[in-house]
């Protein structure tokens, strides 16, 4: 009796080096998907972790000419009767918040307090966002009321700016962003969010801490309003301000 035997020896190596290989590529698939993770997560948060803490405070101030008085100096005659001519006014060094008020004989002079500004003026054209007062110095505290103007930043302070968002266009800024480049130890720029809209004449001034300074001379401050340029304005070239300061060992 004849008994015959398949050998399968060489059909498992090829299995075995098929999975194999698959095994392989499905190792390197996952290394490059961690590669990817760590390229694009892990520098993120070491940035975050390393970065400076900021500190800010904003005023809004409109625009004064909302609340001015005109003061028509007693020198001038204002006439009363059935035809009054208009009368014209100039401005006083002094704008008085109340007055007596008087019952003059006709053609007498008088003292007459005239508000303005209670009609706004008509808006066309665009607005100017721009960089005005532009202070350095440091904080003593996280409290931005604390902040002191100075060249220089004593050593264990917080480093701090105070500067001034103003709109000298003629139309409605909108609501913008600005960016300050800090002299930290990381590398950081602070992006603000959306700050409020500013009507021409109108500002806001803020004050900005930080911590972790980068210790030397002329350590520059850059601020930026409307970095990305989505607001259309009338001037772009005066949007941006830098100054050095000097922060202590």
């Amino acid at each position: 009796m004849t008994t015959f035997r398949t050998s399968q020896g060489p059909v498992r190596r090829a299995a075995v080096n098929g999975l194999a290989i698959v095994g392989f590529i499905v190792l390197i698939l996952i290394g490059m998907a961690l590669a990817i993770y760590a390229a694009t997560f892990v520098p993120t948060a070491i940035s975050r972790i390393g970065s400076a803490a900021v500190y800010l405070s904003s005023v809004f101030q409109q625009n004064g000419e909302d609340t001015d008085l005109i003061v028509v100096p007693p020198t001038e005659t204002v006439p009363f009767g059935d035809d009054v001519p208009a009368a014209t006014s100039t401005p006083a060094t002094s704008t008085p918040e109340t007055t007596t008020p008087v019952t003059p004989t006709p053609g007498t002079p008088v003292t007459r307090v005239v508000q303005v500004g209670t009609t706004p003026a008509p808006l066309f054209g665009l607005p100017d966002l721009v960089i005005e007062n532009i202070t350095t110095g440091y904080l003593t505290s996280s409290d931005t009321d604390t902040f002191r103007a100075s060249s220089r930043v004593p050593d264990g302070e917080r480093g701090a700016i105070k500067f001034t968002i103003a709109n000298r266009g003629t139309n409605i800024s909108g609501r913008f962003e600005f960016d300050a480049e800090l002299p930290t130890s990381r590398s950081y720029t602070y992006h603000s969010g959306n700050q409020e809209s500013l009507k021409p004449g109108e500002r806001i001034d803020y004050v900005l801490g930080f911590d972790q300074a980068r210790e030397g001379d002329d350590r520059e401050i850059t601020i930026t309003v409307d970095p990305d340029r989505d607001i259309s304005e009338s001037n772009e070239g005066n949007n941006s301000r830098s100054v050095t300061v000097d922060i202590e060992d």
